[in-house]
């Protein structure tokens, strides 16, 4: 797959706050899905390792995170331990834990402070990501079996109530009523964007306005916190606190818009999931609510039955559809559109190198193959 320059320009850089660390595959029995072996390792390198011109203060930074997250997911008990064990060597971008450090240094924040909230960020997303994978009975995620696959649904369920209430314990320390307020009111809405999603699942009406409301709460609400929160840390005065919230927030749909692409485009050894994960699930993501908008009458017939039916029985003729009517090209439109919202809000912020990552970051979003 041919790689667009953005993303060879961010790819010459390497362990910025997080380390690359190699990963060894094998095909899994069912021959359809690439798994990971090994011990302590991570498949997907996080997505700060992309950024240019390395910093020895971020880097810092992404140790302490990565420590602080290893040292507070510790527990007595000891199906916690395992299975947050599993979660912590599964991987993942850390996108949004970044976020948090980089935009406290945008505004010059010298604290402890930004490793802790950072470190509730990724906590809270990884329990949304348990709880997902329950009520999508997924089996793989980052290329290996999901936790639920693993320990089962029950155990993938309770363990990730821990894992909120372990955020809630690290947001307190904080001692900041902000903080909380944005805390509680962003997982507070991203429950309700579950449910959303939930509500248009084998639903082949939902149209775009529906789907994008669901994953700004979904999705974005979490990029929008932590990048509020940085600006909280630094002192940032109200117009700017509200420029980086819209980053996140557009910034995060940006995101999953890429997402739904790789869906039906991605690679699986690059995605580590199946394509046409979502059409299995019945989710009516974008690519495929363009397609039946926009393709004949019998491709929307069959685009319709499939997201009712779900399952993979119609998959190659879906994509097919995808791809004539022009739905991903859309899909990374729409995308490119939400990230040149994104940079420009960070306008208002003064000039760092933080904020250049920050914009190297929107690019990222949307030329990214994983």
């Amino acid at each position: 797959m041919r790689r667009a320059p953005a993303f060879l320009a961010l790819h010459r850089t390497a362990r910025i706050l997080l380390r690359q660390v190699p990963v060894k595959w094998r095909t899994c029995r069912n021959g359809r899905a690439p798994c990971w072996r090994g011990s302590h390792r991570a498949l997907a390198v996080p997505v700060i390792s992309y950024l240019k011109k390395p910093d020895v203060h971020l880097s810092d930074s992404g140790f302490c995170c990565r420590r602080l997250i290893r040292n507070r997911l510790a527990s007595d008990v000891a199906l916690v331990r395992q299975v947050a064990e599993y979660i912590v060597n599964s991987g993942g971008k850390r996108l949004r834990p970044a976020l948090v450090i980089l935009c406290a240094g945008a505004f010059g924040y010298q604290g402890p402070h930004h490793h802790q909230l950072a470190a509730v960020i990724e906590f809270i997303h990884t329990a949304t990501l348990l709880h997902d994978d329950v009520v999508d009975a997924s089996e793989l995620r980052r290329g290996r079996p999901t936790a639920n696959a693993l320990f089962g649904n029950a155990a993938s369920v309770l363990v990730g109530d821990f894992v909120y209430s372990r955020a809630f314990q690290m947001m307190v320390e904080v001692e900041s009523m902000r903080v909380m307020q944005v805390l509680a009111d962003a997982t507070n809405v991203i429950a309700e964007g579950e449910v959303l999603q939930l509500m248009n699942c084998h639903n082949p009406d939902t149209d775009e306005h529906n789907y994008l409301q669901v994953i700004r709460y979904k999705t974005a609400k979490l990029f929008e916190a932590a990048t509020r929160l940085g600006a909280i840390l630094g002192g940032a005065t109200p117009g700017q606190e509200h420029a980086v919230a819209s980053y996140g927030m557009h910034l995060g749909t940006a995101f999953q818009l890429i997402d739904d692409v790789l869906d039906y485009s991605g690679d699986n050894l690059a995605t580590g999931k199946n394509v046409g994960d979502d059409l299995a699930e019945g989710k009516p993501t974008l690519p495929l609510i363009y397609a039946i908008r926009h393709g004949t009458a019998a491709e929307a017939a069959l685009i319709r039955k499939a997201i009712e039916a779900g399952g993979l029985g119609e998959l190659e003729q879906v994509v097919a559809a995808i791809h004539r009517t022009g739905a991903l090209d859309y899909t990374r439109h729409q995308a490119g559109a939400e990230a040149r919202t994104a940079s420009a809000a960070l306008a208002a912020l003064p000039n760092s190198k933080q904020r250049d990552f920050l914009l190297q970051l929107a690019d990222f979003a949307v030329t990214r193959n994983y």
